[in-house]
């Protein structure tokens, strides 16, 4: 199973669509993949991350929070090896 990349967005969240449009390139060409995580569909998301997202969560329990760049991304995801 492909190592996945969670991003906790919103609904009509234009931040969280500049974040996945970053990164769809790095995690593709990884073979990874990207799950989204809804605010308005889990309280207990809400309440961790309501007001901070969007949010990148990785496997290791590392997140990166808004603003982020795709060179940060990439050097956390070489992190993970």
């Amino acid at each position: 199973m492909p190592l996945q990349i969670r991003l906790v967005t919103g609904i009509h969240c234009h931040l969280c669509e500049q974040a996945k449009a970053i990164l769809q390139p790095l995690l593709s060409a990884r073979q990874m993949q990207l799950l989204e995580l809804n605010i308005e569909d889990d309280p207990a998301v809400a309440e961790l991350y309501g007001l901070r997202i969007p949010v990148v969560l990785f496997p290791d329990g590392s997140e990166k929070g808004w603003p982020f760049t795709s060179a940060q991304i990439a050097r956390m995801l070489n992190q993970l090896g």
